[in-house]
Formats: structure tokens, sequence, C-alpha cells
């Protein structure tokens, strides 16, 4: 038995899909299920069951058993290829890390640039999620590192802040506001507005920050994707509020008008989380002291 089958098992178990689990282990559906059945006959008991008309697979009680011993396994695996690794001091392996699409696609691409400079030997492996999956991504052990907006305090997780953004008005280029240089949440009430989905910590936030201004706008749209509100906001559907690491480009493309709002209040954090009962790997320390200098 190799430690690559037990590998790909656990990926089946936390992905629920053998063509997920697969394309993660670049191998075939056929050769994921294959793998399973070995284990099985091997320790001749059945450790999935398929979940009749639905697509996820069900942990048997022995699956249990097994699947809770395997990630033993790997850690202590993945723990012994890093003490080797640091007895030359060589910072290498690789880093997986999850992050939500507007932190992804607009802010870590420098950075993850800059640490693979330093760092030839290393590499990150990035992955683009909502927050909860995020979350609950680092907390199954199936990344080593979260990136997200607004992160919140919990058990089993640790956080490094790192550089807050600003929020920003975004408006059509014909719009009353485009050519302001700033504009108060006052006046901001009645405006037809492009809205990130309910269950986004910056919708939350920007919800709360005109709530407590007394400001109502009409909600025309929601999107979960930030180049959707962009492109919403571009052709007129409305105005919208989002970190300003996103629409620089734009703004400087002249596709839209970026305006500053007047108030303290539009700050939006970004944190790396972790798992707080495991040590990071050298890399992903190394990473993680990347992201949260000033």
């Amino acid at each position: 038995m190799h430690i690559e089958t037990l590998k790909v098992f656990c990926d089946l178990v936390d992905l629920q899909s053998f063509s997920l689990a697969a394309e993660r282990n670049f191998i075939t559906q056929s050769a994921v299920s294959q793998q399973v059945r070995s284990l099985e006959e091997r320790f001749k008991r059945k450790l999935l069951e398929r979940v009749r008309g639905r697509r996820e697979v069900k942990l048997t009680p022995a699956g249990e058993v097994f699947y809770r011993e395997a990630r033993h396994v790997l850690e202590s695996y993945r723990q012994l290829e890093e003490s080797l690794r640091g007895l030359v001091g060589k910072i290498g392996g690789t880093v997986k890390v999850a992050t939500v699409y507007s932190v992804g696609l607009h802010e870590l691409p420098p950075k993850v640039r800059e640490f693979m400079t330093k760092f030839p030997a290393a590499k990150i492996d990035l992955e683009y999620s909502r927050t909860t999956r995020v979350v609950r991504d680092v907390l199954n052990g199936n990344v080593e590192l979260g990136v997200v907006a607004f992160p919140e305090p919990r058990r089993g997780i640790s956080i490094a802040p790192m550089e807050t953004n600003r929020l920003v008005l975004i408006t059509p280029s014909d719009h009353k506001f485009a050519k302001r240089s700033q504009v108060k949440a006052k006046e901001l009430d009645g405006e037809d507005f492009v809205l990130f989905e309910r269950d986004v910590p910056t919708r939350k936030a920007v919800d709360k920050i005109l709530k407590e201004h007394g400001v109502e706008v009409k909600k025309v749209a929601e999107f979960d994707n930030i180049e959707t509100i962009k492109r919403a906001v571009e052709v007129g559907f409305g105005l919208s509020i989002v970190p300003e690491p996103a629409v620089q480009d734009a703004d400087r493309n002249g596709l839209l008008s970026v305006i500053k709002l007047a108030e303290k209040d539009w700050v939006r954090p970004i944190g790396v989380i972790y798992r707080s009962d495991r040590s990071l790997t050298l890399a992903a320390k190394k990473f993680v002291q990347l992201l949260s200098a000033a």
C-alpha cells in the first residue's frame, strides 16, 4: 500500500467526487475506483457506499476509522518530508492555498510571483472559492492556508492579518457621481445598486455600514463574483461598493469611475487563516510571512 493511495482515498472523501479526486491526483476516475477497491480487498472491509441517486459518497463505520487514521498517516508523512527538508534548510514543496476571487485575482498574483522568485523549489497551488468553503477546506485539511476578507476568529483557526483594503464606490462612466473625487454615504440613498450575494462577508459589511448611516439603496442584482459585478456596473445596471485593488485597472482604462467614500468606516480587513493545531510547513510559514508583511 502506497502513501499515494491513502491520499486518493482522503481526497475522494473530502471532495465527494470521483472526477475531482482523479483530477487532483492526475489519474483517471477508473484508477480512483480501482484504488478504493484495492483498499477494501486488503482490509476486507467495505469503506465507502455510493448514495443512490446522488453524486456524493458515504463512509461506512469502517471507512470512518480508516479515513481518520489515513489522515494521521498523511500528516506524519508530510512532517517527515518537512523535517528532512529542514535539515538542509531547503524551502520546497507545494503550499495549497484557497482564497476568494477578489483577493486571489487582484492581490495574490504579485505575492505568489515574489514568493516563487525567492523560493524556486516551492510552489503555490491556488484555488478560488467562496469564503465559507475556504474556511471549511482549511478546517478539513484540504488546504494548508486560506486567504479571506473579514476573517472571523473561531475555534481551531489562527489568523495572520494582511494589509487592509479600502472599499470604494464604482459607477458607470456617465453617472452623475462619475467625475466626483469623493461621495458621502448619505448621497447613496435611493440609488440602484449591484451587490455581492448576501452570504459574502463584504456584502454584510456594506449592508451594516449603510444601515448605520441610515441609507437604503435599491438592489437591482446580486452576484458572487467581483468580475461580474464590475461588468454589470459598466453596462449601467447601477452602482456598487467593492475593494479598491479589484478596480484599479478598470479605473486606469476608463471602463468605470472609481470614487472614494468619505467615511473612515469603508475598510476591508484581509487575513491568512490556518489550523491552529497543525504545524505549518516551512514553505507555508514563509508565504504567511510574505503576505502579512506591512
